[in-house]
């Protein structure tokens, strides 16, 4: 993580959160608390919204937090508000035990978004007793160090970075997995297990919850290499790092393993998560003989080639990669679509395709649901852009793999397709999103004519470019890649701009964004700020006499606002309005 340093501004609290006629703050049951009465106390200020899915996300962590700190006396948060109605405020508000300004005084609201430059949300920036700023870093500092992270200082921070070093560099099983006074780890039928009779062990770290699916479909797997190198006697054992919150959960999945396992709810488990940068689920570290790590997550190659990955080295990730590579050299449409009987695709009414059909042409594999927003919001500028290529070139398919729940969803979803599917619940969908890394939906794989893949992006690439995209080569993006340098010649390399001085802009390619100027929505490209994640529209930022803003068309738009407000994901998944995401 990077250097978490305050502005070093000094705020008077009382003027800083109070109006002419408010000089109090409010809990969530309406009490009123006054300002003056927080002189002296830390104050983190809380930008958060109900409609902000890492906003929500984030607020539970924060409200632990909290929980624990709060009994010192010496800490108060508050929310501030960017919700659009009172009645979403009052929802969200009511789950949080801290203040708020009150949703009435929007020009407080506004005044503290402006002081503190916030431009996007979650945010948490920390006061100290003085009224100083110690840091707006506070949601990283929170979401990686929780209560550790007390005071809140860059002081803090150091500390803990420097401590997180030094056991970095002296790094051993012990190091990993005892904590304070406990120095073992439990077997499913609760015995004791001296974390020292695994050293000078393989260990696979395996952190898992047990009612994530992806966990509980990778379980059986992991199951059998572990019991394959018991039976050649190799020294290997998993230790369980349990993430689950429900004792029962954890108790009926880790029951029935043969591995060991972290006490449920054991402190070390958070921690862990933090210094392996927890990323996704499953994950199974692992750590050599020498206690250090060999391997940050071996879980896809054990999915995908089982005990012949051990002993998960780099020189046997080489070897597997050899052989991944020879595998997609000869890769054909029906080596990646044909498994057993399973040898077709259906079309309309149920009529099955055979395979060989479509050998010899572009394939989209369309991996999507009709209960995920952003994959309907795709579907209308899929079907236009299909219609189109198709009219040109028959030489062109899309298949649709569903990650709808029931028929009835599944067959309503794809009466609007024009194109075909797998049937819904194909054992051959499990194979697709693990051999091209699905981790979000929509997602679509073009795969060329030769039944070799072309890319995994080619949903960016038609919301781009559309039908011309087509076929997806990249031999074929060059061009758009000349006519972008072509069309900004002559316009100023890079600039400084009154909205955001704190870095420079330069021309960038951008496939759909907010102007942070205007707040209307681009497409194609801005002046960008990688940095700090901001843009502006070409007429925003050199005049309206030489941008010209990117509008997007009506059904586009309309699609964007139903991506945005389409309604929930199904559980498991995590929809932020782009992309919907196993949770």
């Amino acid at each position: 993580m990077a250097d978490v340093v305050g502005d070093g501004a000094r705020h008077d609290v009382q003027s800083l959160l109070s109006s002419p006629d408010r000089d109090f703050l409010i809990r969530n049951n309406g009490d009123q608390v006054k300002v003056d009465s927080l002189k002296g106390k830390k104050i983190g200020l809380y930008f958060s919204a109900s409609w902000c899915g890492p906003c929500r996300r984030f607020t539970p962590t924060l409200v632990e937090v909290y929980n624990e700190l709060s009994p010192r006396g010496d800490l108060e948060i508050i929310f501030v508000s960017g919700d659009k109605d009172e009645e979403s405020f009052s929802g969200y508000f009511s789950k949080m035990p801290w203040l708020a300004i009150p949703f009435s005084d929007s020009d407080i609201r506004s005044s503290l978004n402006k002081v503190f430059k916030v431009r996007g949300i979650p945010r948490l920036v920390f006061l100290d007793g003085a009224g100083t700023v110690s840091t707006d870093s506070g949601v990283k500092i929170v979401g990686e160090y929780g209560v550790e992270g007390h005071p809140f200082t860059p002081e803090r921070i150091k500390e803990l970075k420097d401590q997180e070093e030094a056991a970095r560099r002296n790094q051993s099983l012990t190091s990993l997995l005892v904590h304070g006074s406990r120095d073992f780890v439990v077997s499913s039928d609760g015995n004791k297990v001296p974390v020292t009779e695994l050293e000078g062990k393989i260990v696979g770290l395996y952190f898992s919850l047990s009612m994530h699916k992806s966990c509980s479909d990778f379980s059986p797997k992991l199951l059998e290499v572990y019991e394959k190198l018991k039976e050649k006697g190799e020294s290997f054992e998993i230790v369980q790092i349990p993430l689950d919150d429900e004792e029962a959960s954890f108790n009926q999945s880790f029951g029935s393993l043969p591995w060991l396992s972290l006490p449920l709810k054991d402190k070390k488990c958070e921690k862990l998560v933090r210094y392996f940068d927890l990323s996704t689920l499953p994950t199974l570290v692992i750590i050599g003989r020498d206690g250090k790590t060999v391997h940050s997550n071996v879980a896809e190659t054990v999915e995908e080639h089982g005990v012949e990955a051990y002993p998960f080295t780099p020189e046997k990730f080489e070897q597997l990669a050899e052989i991944e590579k020879k595998r997609e050299e000869s890769q054909t449409l029906e080596s990646i679509l044909v498994s057993g009987d399973l040898d077709f695709v259906i079309g309309k009414e149920g009529t099955k395709i055979p395979v060989s059909d479509l050998v010899g042409k572009t394939v989209l594999l369309y991996f999507s649901a009709h209960w995920c927003p952003p994959c309907r919001a795709f579907l209308p500028v899929l079907t236009e852009a299909y219609e189109k290529i198709k009219a040109k070139d028959n030489a062109f398919e899309v298949i649709f793999i569903s990650s709808d729940k029931d028929q009835t969803a599944f067959d309503n979803y794809f009466a609007e397709m024009p194109w075909l599917a797998l049937p819904l619940g194909d054992e051959r969908k499990k194979f697709l999103n693990r051999k091209f890394k699905v981790r979000g939906i929509p997602t679509l794989v073009a795969i060329g004519p030769t039944g070799r893949m072309v890319t995994t992006k080619a949903r960016d690439l038609i919301m781009e470019h559309g039908a011309d995209a087509y076929p997806f080569t990249a031999e074929h993006l060059k061009k758009f890649e000349e006519q972008f340098k072509e069309s900004i010649k002559g316009w100023p390399e890079k600039l400084k701009h009154p909205l955001h001085e704190e870095h420079e802009l330069v021309p960038a390619q951008r496939r759909k964004y907010n102007c942070d100027g205007c707040n209307e929505a681009g497409e194609a490209w801005s002046y960008y700020c990688q940095e700090c994640d901001f843009d502006l529209h070409p007429k925003c930022a050199v005049g309206e006499e030489k941008g010209a803003k990117n509008e997007l068309d009506e059904e586009g738009e309309a699609a964007g606002e139903e991506a945005k407000e389409g309604g929930d994901a199904k559980e498991g998944w995590v929809c932020d309005g782009e992309v919907c995401h196993k949770a």
